[in-house]
C-alpha cells in the first residue's frame, strides 16, 4: 500500500519533479557545451580540508496517511478518506562542509526549515474539512556527498544521509484542540538526492535536488477526533537547494 501510494504521489507531481530537474540540467548543460576549453576558475578550490557557505532552499511537502483499524469500523463510516496535500515552503541556512579524500566530503547543513502541511477529511456526504499545520523545524542535515571528476568549472554529485529536526517553539506537541490536529515536535528523515558544483572566480555554487523521507510518526497522543481514523503520519518533502561556499 506503501509502494503504491508513492507511485501515486510520483505521478501525481511529475510534472512539477520533470520541472525541478530541468532548471537543475540545464546550466550545467550550457556549462557543458564548452568545459574542455573553459579557464579553470579556483583550480584548487577542493583542496581545502573545511570549507563553509550558506544555502537557500525551497520546497514541497505532505504527510503519507496511514489508517488506523477503527477507520474500517461502523463509528467512521462517514469518513470517506484523508488526504494529504503538497505545499510550498522554504529554508534558511549554513554549511559546513568535511573534505575526507577527493571524491567524497562529510558535510553538516544547520538549518531553519518553514512547513505547511494541510490534510483533507473527505466525508460520504460530499463535504469536507481541512487541517493546517504549520511549523518551524530546527534541523541539521548530516550528509555524505560523493563527487564525480571535476569537468572544467563543473562537477556532479549524489548526497545521502539522515537529518534529525526539532520543532522551534520547543512544545511538546503544536497545540491542539477538539478542532485540531496534535503533530510531535520532533522527527527524524532519510535523505537522498543529486546536484552540480559549478565553479566560479570567487565562488563555488551548487544546485541540488533532494528527496526526505520522514521515519517517526508525526502523531502525538491527542484526543481530537481527527486522529481516530490515524495510525500514522510521516513527512514526504521534494527540496531544491541552492548553496553558495
Amino acid at each position: 500500500m506503501d509502494i503504491t501510494h508513492i507511485w501515486d504521489q510520483f505521478a501525481l507531481h511529475r510534472n512539477k519533479i520533470g520541472f525541478i530537474l530541468i532548471l537543475l540540467v540545464l546550466p550545467w548543460a550550457s556549462h557543458g557545451q564548452g568545459f574542455l576549453w573553459a579557464r579553470m576558475h579556483n583550480p584548487h578550490y577542493d583542496d581545502r580540508k573545511i570549507s563553509y557557505g550558506f544555502m537557500i532552499g525551497l520546497h514541497t511537502s505532505a504527510y503519507q496517511v496511514n489508517y488506523s483499524n477503527q477507520f474500517v469500523t461502523p463509528k467512521l463510516d462517514t469518513v470517506h478518506s484523508v488526504v494529504g496535500s503538497y505545499s510550498p515552503g522554504f529554508s534558511l541556512g549554513f554549511l559546513v562542509n568535511l573534505s575526507l579524500n577527493e571524491f567524497l566530503d562529510l558535510r553538516v547543513l544547520p538549518k531553519a526549515g518553514f512547513y505547511q502541511h494541510k490534510l483533507t477529511y473527505y466525508y460520504t456526504n460530499n463535504t469536507s474539512t481541512n487541517q493546517f499545520v504549520e511549523t518551524t523545524m530546527v534541523e541539521i542535515p548530516l550528509l555524505l556527498k560523493y563527487k564525480s571528476m571535476r569537468r572544467g568549472n563543473v562537477r556532479m554529485y549524489m548526497v545521502g544521509g539522515v537529518t534529525p529536526g526539532i520543532e522551534a517553539s520547543g512544545k511538546k506537541a503544536i497545540q491542539s484542540s477538539s478542532d485540531n490536529l496534535a503533530i510531535n515536535k520532533l522527527n527524524l528523515s532519510l535523505e537522498g538526492g543529486m546536484g552540480f558544483d559549478f565553479y566560479f572566480p570567487l565562488f563555488k555554487f551548487s544546485q541540488e535536488i533532494r528527496f526526505s523521507r520522514g521515519l517517526v510518526n508525526m502523531l502525538a497522543a491527542d484526543p481530537s477526533a481527527y486522529r481516530v481514523p490515524l495510525k500514522r503520519l510521516n513527512t514526504n518533502t521534494i527540496s531544491v537547494y541552492f548553496i553558495f561556499q
